[in-house]
């Protein structure tokens, strides 16, 4: 595993450079995997049971890229996409990259304002669209803001509320008024066209934009990340080596493809390594997931905890052999020690690694290692990525020492090129000197490793005291029957803040609020505490499995004011 350049004491780190960044476009990295790879599996929709090659996946690619062209859009303008993990994502993805067009990933758990809000800020030229998923009605959300798509001829959109909006594309069989369905689309591409695809990817350089994705949310309004092919491509491909990734191994992905972790840590790190993409369902399922790592032979699995226990508590999960799997990816929040160990011996997967990052950073900075030992892949985040540099600094934006706390920065070939149209936003949060600021709380250690305490606006001020959540999070994991625990502040007249704590137990366990208290007692400093202390059944969480605290501070301030 490689080794990064740390700073003496002071909290500065360097990654490697021994191998050379990408100098490609998403393009010409399909390209090359169909002449390395062509006949290995690229892609397999379980769901759907499609299967795809690496070179099927290039012709079906440069023949979708070829027609959405022939709708007279061209390089530079934004498709949205709007499905959960279905093989047309990743086709679609692909060529958009081909024919030069900007990607907007769109969340599945989308309504109506959310959608308008994305769409129009991206000005999208064309949307591509699951028509329904459970109890999501994609398209009659859709129509609800395009009314004239109901009555539109086909490629003939005019919309008052979407004016950029010129082409909705639906997946699957089911034919939608206005739209052209993904499959008639594909067989639209004709030889001719093809070449229209090959003179845009001449004129596209590895410093496009090739994908736009909106943040979260959490606080605010949306942002729009754009990311460019240099971004995102090195990122999956870095990734790829420290996973020890080759055209050898299968990535069971049951994470989101709208996300980084999906589009990024799944498809460009298989893009780059040859390894096949393995879509268990479309959305999470565990029992599904389970299924496809046993039947698919996967090495190498991604999720965040949440999913991993979900499968390690399924009532069939001893059926499964899953002997298969070495390697992985744990991210998205903290990992608890005892689901670790399990991971690692019930599930196989003792090479597993931690990683760290933001969308804004395409998204990977640090990773564990796959043979460092337990107590570093549960207690950091891992160390600086190759080509990258990153920092922790004061508020005055001063270095700090080895383990105290400050802000991460990242600065190298993985910082956005800015949030799309929002040029002040940018600038707010990547400095004249490129470092792009993260709003997490870390700690350095001597050796590179990263540990998260928390973030700056989670950061709890009780009685001038500053209290680090992360912290506290990371010690109530050890209560036994704990599954999932979120600790933020709230307001208080005596201190200015209150801890609370908002826990959910496992199946099977009771947990009592004195229980939590009389296990922090003569352990953990008085202050630290949480006074308010919830047992929930879920945790409010965004897609990507990121816990919304201020949803649970917010409905504390209700309950307490009433």
């Amino acid at each position: 595993m490689y080794k990064p350049h740390v700073e003496d004491r002071l909290s500065y780190s360097r990654g490697p450079s021994d191998a050379p960044l990408l100098h490609l476009t998403i393009g010409s990295a399909l390209d090359q995997a169909a002449l390395r790879w062509g006949e290995s599996t690229a892609l397999v929709d379980c769901g759907r049971s499609v299967r795809l090659t690496w070179r099927e996946l290039r012709d079906r690619a440069t023949k979708l890229a070829a027609a959405l062209l022939s709708l007279d859009l061209v390089p530079g303008q934004r498709v949205g996409i709007w499905a959960l993990n279905r093989f047309e994502w990743t086709l679609a993805q692909m060529a958009l990259a081909k024919a030069g067009l900007v990607l907007v990933t769109l969340n599945p758990a989308y309504r109506i304002a959310e959608l308008q809000f994305a769409l129009a800020k991206s000005g999208c030229s064309a949307l591509i669209t699951a028509v329904t998923f459970k109890s999501s009605d994609y398209v009659g959300m859709l129509n609800q803001i395009v009314p004239e798509l109901a009555t539109a001829e086909i490629g003939s959109l005019s919309s008052h509320a979407l004016p950029d909006l010129q082409h909705v594309i639906t997946m699957g069989p089911v034919p939608v008024p206005g739209a052209i369905r993904f499959s008639d689309l594909e067989d639209r591409g004709a030889r001719e066209d093809v070449a229209a695809v090959d003179m845009a990817g001449r004129s596209i350089t590895p410093d496009a934009a090739v994908a736009i994705q909106f943040t979260s949310g959490t606080t605010g309004t949306p942002k729009g990340v754009t990311l460019t092919h240099r971004n995102i491509l090195n990122n999956g491909y870095f990734l790829s080596l420290g996973l020890q990734l080759t055209q050898e191994d299968r990535i069971c992905a049951p994470v989101p493809l709208f996300h980084c972790f999906g589009m990024v840590m799944t498809n460009l790190a298989a893009l780059t390594s040859g390894a096949a993409m393995v879509y268990p369902a479309e959305g999470f399922d565990p029992l599904a997931t389970l299924q496809a790592i046993a039947s698919e032979r996967c090495t190498t699995l991604y999720g965040v905890p949440t999913m991993f226990m979900s499968q390690l508590n399924h009532p069939e999960f001893e059926r499964f052999d899953l002997s298969s799997l070495r390697t992985g990816i744990m991210a998205g929040s903290p990992c608890p020690t005892e689901l670790m160990k399990q991971v690692m011996v019930r599930m196989h997967l003792a090479q597993i690694t931690i990683c760290y990052g933001m969308t804004e950073t395409s998204p990977v900075s640090t990773q564990t290692s796959p043979d460092d030992p337990i107590e570093l892949r549960v207690e950091t985040v891992g160390r600086v990525m190759p080509h990258l540099e990153i920092k922790i600094v004061d508020v005055d934006g001063t270095l700090v020492e080895h383990g105290v706390p400050g802000e991460l920065c990242t600065r190298g070939y993985s910082v956005m090129a800015g949030y799309w149209d929002e040029p002040e936003q940018t600038s707010d949060v990547r400095d004249i000197d490129g470092w792009m600021h993260s709003g997490d709380l870390c700690t350095m250690d001597s050796s590179g490793y990263v540990r998260v305490v928390g973030r700056i606006k989670d950061m709890v001020i009780r009685g001038g005291e500053n209290l680090y959540p992360r912290e506290i999070e990371e010690f109530l994991h050890r209560l036994p029957g704990v599954r999932d625990v979120a600790v933020f502040g709230i307001p208080d007249e005596r201190y200015g803040e209150e801890l609370c704590a908002w826990i959910v137990a496992h199946d099977g366990h009771a947990i009592d609020p004195q229980d939590v208290r009389t296990f922090c007692q003569g352990q953990i400093s008085h202050q630290k505490i949480p006074r308010h202390i919830r047992i929930v059944l879920e945790l409010p969480a965004t897609a990507s499995g990121k816990p919304q605290k201020f949803l649970m501070r917010e409905s504390m301030i209700i309950e307490l004011a009433g």
